[in-house]
């Protein structure tokens, strides 16, 4: 009998917890929905960089090592 009230208060808790959380959550507002906007394209704009110039060294030592054939 134990186990089932067990079985029973763990979805329960689940769904108090769920509720409690999605309560205390809040939307952004403009200025924070901007300022996420501009910290997702800076790391946009920053990895692409990255990757170009990686791209850009790769592309001759690939060459070199390869030997253009």
């Amino acid at each position: 009998m134990d186990q089932a009230k067990e079985l029973l208060e763990m979805p329960r808790a689940f769904l108090k917890d769920g509720r409690q959380f999605i309560t205390r959550c809040s939307k952004p507002d403009r200025r924070e929905f901007f300022r996420i906007g501009q910290a997702v394209g800076m790391g946009f704009l920053i990895m692409g960089v990255i990757g170009y110039v990686v791209k850009l060294i790769h592309i001759p030592v690939n060459n070199i090592l390869v030997g253009g054939a």
